[in-house]
């Protein structure tokens, strides 16, 4: 398999990288020699400079003999435009692109990517998604994490476990059921001191883990209860940031939970000035600078229960929601785009951080996986992913007990949707073909879990010629 990746900043490079690991080979294209030579010298790519929509420069990175093209530029237009050289002069069969300029993703600006406008076969929104996270986390206020799977059937949920009311902490997994009879939940890892393992049943949990767990939705409560999680959902919320993102989640807020009293703040007047002309009376707008505390009094940050600081600074994000938790706000969730602030973050009390890095490559990526994978979900950059994947007729996933199929080390199965039914799988369980498998894939097991997933006939990635 062959693709062009176009734009060599941390999402391009992150996705060659991952690419390139699993033999796939990759060209990256950028217009900064500087950026293009890290790429050719640290990774198993190509590196080359160029401008990403002009035609020669993607012939010469191999689009005739591609099969897929992913346009991670800065721009939103060059990757549109080079999606469009892509397909109509090469007949690359696969072509994604990150959009983020709000014009170009309202429903009506839908009909520009048809086949026979400007085919982009996948258009990826860092800000949406980011609001939908976002939004996610405050629905579940608990958790740091937490990912619908299934079609909303299936919950992932990263929880921390350093509350004094986790009955877990110090237990084995293979004695949960005495705490928790009947949990109806799979730890499928657990990050201690930075480092991510899928455990087994020997495994303890420890104080300070973050857990990451697999179990329905109606089960929710439920498990965070055992974790020593009872927050409630919160009703006050400040947003710091009325960019796209902040918008975006304002309006997802207004639509799906009404009864939460927003603020927004916003260092731009003419942004804010246009944020409060489109919502309205469903939010008010603050102008002024985040950092300053008497603008943070203004909007009653301290007695607000949630923070959401996703303006385009990291710096500015971390600090404020430091600043309003010291105030008296109980909970910060905060926009990180460097992945090495991630490690300080508890330590500053920060109880969620969003990646907008990483939710754009877990979403390019599930369109690059085994053709069985329907969804996917990266934990942490270097350790592996949640995947959801049909278990096919001839594969040997159904070849017998989960138990006795010898699953690959690093493979970890949390939960089976067959039909409207989710099980939470034992040993001894039997997957069958059709059913939807959510799994634990670490990075190194990869290739064997593909293995694992391929049933009958040849083994075709997406986009495959």
């Amino acid at each position: 398999m062959k693709i062009v990746v176009c734009g060599a900043g941390q999402v391009g490079s992150t996705i060659a990288r991952h690419l390139a690991n699993e033999g796939i080979d990759v060209t990256v294209v950028d217009s900064d020699p500087a950026q293009a030579r890290r790429v050719d010298e640290s990774y198993e790519v190509r590196g080359m400079v160029g401008h990403a929509s002009h035609p020669e420069v993607l012939e010469r990175a191999g689009c005739r003999e591609a099969d897929m093209l992913i346009a991670v530029t800065r721009s939103d237009e060059v990757n549109m435009v080079a999606a469009q050289v892509a397909y109509s002069l090469f007949r690359v069969p696969r072509r994604i692109a990150r959009v983020r300029h709000h014009g170009y993703l309202d429903p009506y600006s839908r009909a520009l990517y048809a086949a026979d406008q400007m085919p982009i076969d996948v258009v990826i929104s860092p800000e949406l998604e980011v609001a939908n996270g976002v939004a996610r986390r405050l629905r579940t206020p608990g958790a740091f994490d937490t990912v619908p799977l299934a079609e909303g059937r299936v919950q992932l949920m990263g929880i921390h476990t350093d509350t004094p009311g986790c009955v877990l902490t110090g237990r084995t997994l293979s004695e949960v059921p005495q705490v928790m009879p009947d949990p109806h939940m799979i730890v499928v890892a657990i990050v201690r001191d930075g480092t991510a393992f899928v455990p087994k049943g020997a495994d303890r949990i420890e104080k300070g883990d973050d857990v990451y767990v697999v179990t329905e939705p109606s089960r929710v409560d439920r498990v965070m209860a055992v974790f020593g999680h009872e927050e409630r959902v919160a009703r006050r919320v400040v947003v710091v940031g009325g960019g796209n993102v902040g918008l975006n989640l304002a309006k997802m807020l207004a639509r799906e939970a009404p009864y939460v009293r927003l603020k927004i703040i916003e260092h731009s007047r003419e942004r804010a000035e246009f944020v409060s002309r489109e919502l309205g009376d469903r939010a008010v707008v603050l102008h002024g600078d985040a950092l300053d505390t008497d603008v943070l009094e203004e909007a009653n940050a301290g007695s607000a229960e949630t923070v959401v600081a996703v303006t385009n600074d990291d710096e500015t994000n971390i600090f404020s929601s430091v600043l309003a938790k010291r105030m008296g706000c109980k909970r910060a969730i905060t926009l990180v785009n460097k992945t090495s602030y991630e490690p300080i973050m508890p330590s500053l009390g920060i109880d969620a951080v969003v990646s907008p890095n990483a939710i754009t490559i877990s979403t390019i990526l599930r369109h690059v996986r085994h053709r069985s994978v329907s969804a996917l979900y990266t934990l942490r950059e270097e350790f592996g992913e949640v995947i959801e994947a049909k278990a096919q007729a001839g594969s040997k996933l159904v070849s017998g007990p989960i138990n006795q199929i010898g699953l690959p080390d690093g493979m970890l199965i949390g939960a089976v949707v067959r039909g409207e039914q989710v099980v939470i799988p034992h040993g001894d369980f039997l997957v069958q073909a059709g059913d939807s498998v959510i799994a634990m894939v670490t990075y190194k097991a990869l290739k064997k879990a593909e293995a694992f997933l391929a049933g009958k006939g040849p083994d075709i990635r997406i986009g495959e010629r």
